[in-house]
């Protein structure tokens, strides 16, 4: 016969303390002397007993536990994003607990709800596009937070970055390297912070004076294989462009991989910058350019107005964006023309301008 595991009654019995007193213990609750908190905790230790962390949110406790919600574990943007939610929670006595979603199906709605009723406080939810798990959440009733979505959640909390300000960076690095024509690779538009890269690409070559042509805007979805499709139709264009922004680092990742199958060369043909800074950046070659999110600074805010929310605080429903930074690294250079023209003295004297990374 099985050999059940210790019950909290279990302690109380051992510890000679009601259930009541050993829970509150347990629970390092205020209202137990030290004295009895250390005899309960050293039982509960020797027998091996683990609270059920179930029984204590559905009996309306707190149960220590942050959800995390994601449609991706694929990628370094969402790994970067977990591991910071999981540090500044640990930081502050919690747990994590993350759950994948794969489709839009009810059944897959109805457990997610039973779920996070039952075992987590809080939610930090990694959503970037519209979702009918919006209406889902609000449905169970418990506190979330959204990392990277502005668009439709003006009930929800929310921590973004300024897409907007880091892509009006992008577009100024790279003409102010002396590109003239700079080509864009968005990705799905339901995701605010891309459609935000687009409006600012757009407005800053207007603004710039700059060539603001259809033929240079390509669409991808964010991925690797889409952008280097993407950036081969534009290096094959009658007058390619000498720069490429890509709205990701992962597209470009893509566009590199492009250019090198074309046969030229990055930055001495074509200047490449991404968006996100996540860890592969300074692993490709060479070295990526790109428009840093602040991933941890992100996380630690997604997490304090979380648990703001969760003590039912009035600045709990805070909506904030956080600046991003533009972040100099060997992929963008001066213009083939610029280069020409001002020479190897010219060129070094444009990178030893450049940002530390």
């Amino acid at each position: 016969m099985a050999k059940q595991n210790p019950t909290l009654a279990d302690v109380a019995k051992i510890a000679g303390v009601s259930p009541m007193t050993a829970s509150r213990a347990l629970n390092d609750r205020p209202d137990v002397s030290p004295e009895k908190r250390d005899l309960v905790l050293r039982v509960a230790a020797d027998i091996g007993y683990v609270a059920n962390r179930s029984a204590q949110k559905l009996s309306g406790g707190s149960n220590g536990i942050i959800g995390i919600i994601t449609p991706m574990l694929d990628n370094q943007f969402a790994s970067e994003l977990i591991l910071g939610v999981g540090r500044a929670a640990r930081a502050v006595g919690y747990e994590t607990l993350v759950y994948t979603i794969f489709d839009e199906d009810r059944h897959a709605h109805r457990s997610l709800i039973s779920l996070l009723q039952q075992f987590a406080d809080g939610v930090v939810a990694i959503l970037p596009r519209d979702s009918a798990y919006f209406e889902t959440l609000a449905a169970a009733h418990v506190p979330v937070v959204f990392i990277d979505q502005r668009g439709s959640l003006s009930n929800f909390p929310s921590i973004s970055v300024d897409s907007y300000g880091g892509a009006v960076l992008a577009v100024e690095h790279l003409a102010g390297l002396g590109h003239k024509r700079i080509a864009f690779i968005s990705g799905d538009e339901s995701i605010e912070g891309v459609k935000d890269r687009r409006r600012a690409y757009l407005d800053t070559l207007e603004r710039l004076g700059l060539a603001c042509e259809t033929e240079l805007l390509e669409r991808g979805d964010l991925s690797q294989l889409k952008a280097f499709e993407a950036a081969s139709r534009l290096l094959n264009l009658a007058n390619p462009p000498t720069a490429i922004f890509a709205a990701n680092d992962l597209s470009a990742f893509g566009v590199i991989a492009a250019v090198r199958e074309a046969g030229l060369r990055v930055p001495d043909d074509v200047s490449v910058i991404g968006f996100d800074d996540i860890p592969m950046a300074v692993q490709v070659h060479p070295p990526l350019t790109t428009i840093r999110q602040p991933f941890q600074q992100m996380a630690r805010a997604a997490v304090n107005t979380l648990l703001a929310n969760i003590k039912g605080s009035e600045n709990s429903t805070v909506r904030m964006t956080a600046p991003a930074e533009l972040v100099v690294r060997d992929s963008t250079g001066p213009a083939p023309e610029t280069r020409k023209k001002h020479g190897a003295r010219g060129v070094a004297h444009a990178r030893g301008n450049r940002a530390q990374m």
